[in-house]
């Protein structure tokens, strides 16, 4: 096995099994039909559906994937046949922008408006969370007709109704932090409760999606499959992996000395595995005889996560030029959209669900008013008439928008017609253009951050999702003195809290109880023999719980399958669940405490998160009489 780190027995014979399912599975899919379908050359079929029956909706969003991780973009580094046949069979867009980061685009995607107007401006620490007052693109369709899903990564709100199975998707299958440590046989939330992956986590998220697609075969469906790759930690089976470094990497980044080349080879190792997942929906759907009445979008959510080729574009995910944006976006629906229509016009991530809606007649009339355009002339008008549009990106202090071939920036202006790789800076010798841009932007920003919400509370207590689950990167880390109390890691997704050695230092979390009524409160935990006897308080305004660490529970990290030493996310390791009791909790507003009452040791346990469970709501039912 070609692991980075040294693995058990046990793990090496699992990542052998892996091994042979691939190159089995791989053999059959290409001498099956999958090379054919990859470059077009499908079979006839009849369709489910008549032509004026609402189309079926498969939208999958790739995580960190760059423009330039398709061959069809040049790339000689990288096969993607299943995607590039997709494109050759619909439509892509030449210039489609995404936000910089995961979260942003996803809430623009499922809004049809800018993600500071929905209250995302951020990634982790709440900042995620979209708010609740949005209408989602699952909503509508929903309300439509539509049988609804997503499987995959979520990244807007953790807790119910920020939960997907709150915003309108009827099957949930995923996580919904923006961060996952492990992507073999993990944990994941199936419509809110934990169940164990099987294999690599595409592969399982792929499989779940067929079975809904199977399930809801004669009604109309929406089917949201948002992978977690090539995001790290760069985790992928070895059939990949070892395809791609021996085939070597011959095109590199415009700045050859930034790029790593083992991050580059497990990125595009990540990407093949997820074109081999999108040739299984295809078949899928060919198999059902629903392609032809089916849209099928592809995307990615930003630029590459790596420093690796991107055709020459500056910056990469996280900043607001080309490479950092600019993404690739293809939508096929046979009989609808012409084969091989590549559409020059700049378009959005914002403009998903008008598009959609636009094209299966599904009222927007709950939306907010929506920033995003419809597409749907683009795609199936005669010489339609496109706007001069602004399109604008941001995040944290950085921030760009686009006008025609122009981009314009903090201090900087470039021509992409003449100039795509924005070499030559033209803000100086273009004062004026420059300056309507950039005060178009700044009153842009102004705009749509002045109602964002820097205070997140997490709901607690519905009775339709009784359970709550408040995760560690949720919560506030309230330091003492020289306390180390921390984070596992850099990134609180994904992570549990831990250096906890001051008695006066105490986590929060600030939480709406939706119900007044009893909760049985319970805490996943780690502790040393030493911490064993440690007693802990848990407070909502008046009332109190109290707790105990009676039993030590220390495993070591569990076994990983990183082909890169990993820089954000924390490792893996497993959790025991301490029952601590039942407390009566009032409606309303307030901070959830979790702080030391004596402390064993130099230390107090590890906290990967805390769960609430309404077990009895002391609330009228208004339904009931009196």
């Amino acid at each position: 096995m070609k692991l980075s780190r040294s693995t058990s027995k046990k793990t090496s014979v699992l990542q052998a099994k892996v091994f042979l399912k691939y190159v089995v599975l791989i053999g059959i899919a290409y001498s099956s039909g999958f090379a054919a379908l990859a470059y077009g050359q499908q079979t006839s079929q009849k369709t489910s559906f008549a032509d004026n029956q609402k189309p079926n909706i498969v939208i999958i969003l790739a995580d960190d994937q760059g423009w330039g991780d398709l061959s069809m973009n040049g790339n000689k580094n990288i096969r993607t046949p299943n995607i590039d046949g997709l494109a050759k069979q619909g439509a892509q867009f030449s210039r489609f922008y995404a936000a910089p980061l995961c979260a942003p685009t996803r809430a623009g995607l499922l809004t049809g408006r800018y993600h500071y107007k929905a209250g995302v401006y951020g990634v982790s620490q709440n900042q995620e969370f979209m708010n609740l007052d949005e209408s989602t693109l699952a909503d509508l369709f929903k309300a439509a007709g539509y049988r609804t899903g997503i499987f995959g990564k979520w990244h807007n709100g953790s807790q119910y109704p920020f939960h997907p199975n709150g915003r309108g998707f009827d099957e949930f299958f995923g996580f919904s932090s923006g961060h996952y440590a492990n992507y073999f046989n993990t944990t994941l939330d199936y419509n809110g409760n934990e169940v164990k992956s099987k294999g690599y986590i595409v592969d399982d998220l792929t499989n779940k999606a067929i079975k809904f697609i199977e399930k809801n075969k004669q009604s109309p469906f929406l089917c949201y499959l948002p992978y977690s790759s090539p995001h790290s930690p760069f985790q992928v089976p070895d059939v990949f992996y070892d395809r791609v470094r021996s085939r070597g990497i011959s095109m590199f980044t415009r700045d050859s000395t930034l790029e790593e080349k083992d991050k580059t080879i497990s990125a595009l190792a990540m990407c093949e595995n997820i074109d081999w997942n999108v040739g299984k929906v295809l078949k899928k759907l060919e198999d059902l005889k629903l392609s032809d009445n089916t849209i099928v979008i592809y995307m990615s959510d930003n630029g590459p996560n790596t420093w690796r080729w991107n055709g020459d574009m500056k910056g990469r995910k996280g900043g607001v030029d080309e490479g950092g944006v600019r993404v690739p976006f293809i939508i096929r629906w046979p009989k609808h959209i012409a084969k091989g229509l590549i559409v020059k016009e700049m378009a959005a991530y914002i403009d998903i669900l008008p598009t959609l809606a636009d094209i299966a007649n599904v009222s927007t009339a709950a939306c907010k008013p929506l920033d995003g355009l419809s597409l749907k002339p683009l795609l199936m008008g005669q010489n339609p008439k496109w706007p001069d549009r602004f399109l604008f990106s941001a995040i944290n202090k950085k921030r760009s928008v686009r006008q025609g071939s122009y981009l314009a920036m903090e201090g900087e202006l470039y021509n992409l017609k003449t100039d795509p790789g924005q070499r030559y800076n033209i803000a100086k010798s273009d004062p004026i253009n420059y300056k309507s841009l950039n005060d178009t932007l700044q009153r842009w920003y102004a705009d749509v951050i002045k109602n964002i919400d820097s205070i997140r509370w997490h709901p607690v207590g519905y009775v339709e999702f009784p359970l709550t689950v408040l995760p560690s990167q949720d919560a506030n880390l309230h330091k003492f003195g020289n306390s180390h109390l921390s984070y596992s890691a850099p990134a609180p997704n994904s992570s549990w809290i831990t250096n906890w050695d001051n008695i006066n230092s105490y986590v929060s979390w600030d939480v709406d109880i939706h119900t007044s009524g009893e909760y049985e409160v319970s805490m996943y935990y780690t502790a040393s023999t030493k911490t064993v006897g440690s007693e802990f308080e848990i407070t909502f305004g008046n009332n109190k719980l109290t707790g105990m660490i009676r039993e030590a529970f220390d495993p070591p990290l569990d076994p990983n399958f990183d082909r890169v030493k990993r820089e954000l996310e924390s490792y893996e390791k497993q959790f025991k669940l301490l029952k601590i009791g039942i407390v009566k909790l009032e409606k309303g507003k307030g901070k959830l405490m979790l702080h030391p009452i004596s402390m064993k040791g130099d230390r107090m346990m590890d906290v990967k998160s805390l769960r609430l469970k309404l077990i009895k709501s002391s609330e009228i039912d208004p339904h009931t009489k009196s």
